[in-house]
């Protein structure tokens, strides 16, 4: 297979998977967090515990922006930071109890999403879908 021609199929893939996770997204009820917030409880929710710089680097946010989002999501109660025992200096963020109910509940309305997109498909073509995140995961998003 002609590489360049797989490099366009992965940009139209990921194109598509932008545009699917924010069709998910758009209507989870965000209450008072912002998407800037939510992404980041998100990330969290999926990696934790995390740092603070790959927060930063995932989402695309400088460190002291990270810092400042982490502290309003940490005074709302969504998540903690503890201290690494063998560096004091470098820091873990997780979500904290609420943390968790509030993005159960948002994965919650985007499981309910996902089913609908899924309809009427065959236990082969879940199975086939299934092996073909698996293979991604593995080569791709590695």
């Amino acid at each position: 297979m002609d590489k360049k021609e797989l490099f366009y199929q992965a940009v139209a893939f990921i194109t598509s998977v932008h545009q699917t996770t924010y069709e998910m997204t758009k209507e989870v009820p965000l209450g008072d967090i912002t998407p800037v917030q939510y992404g980041i409880l998100e990330y969290i929710a999926v990696s934790q515990p995390v740092t603070i710089s790959q927060i930063s680097d995932c989402k695309h946010i400088s460190m002291p922006n990270t810092s400042r989002e982490l502290k309003k999501l940490s005074e709302k109660g969504l998540c903690e930071k503890w201290d690494a025992p063998d560096d004091k200096r470098k820091q873990f963020i997780r979500l904290s109890p609420a943390g968790q109910t509030y993005m159960d509940a948002a994965f919650a309305h985007m499981e309910k999403l996902f089913l609908q997109r899924l309809g009427a498909a065959t236990e082969d073509e879940l199975n086939r879908i299934s092996q073909a995140m698996e293979v991604l995961n593995a080569g791709l998003f590695r």
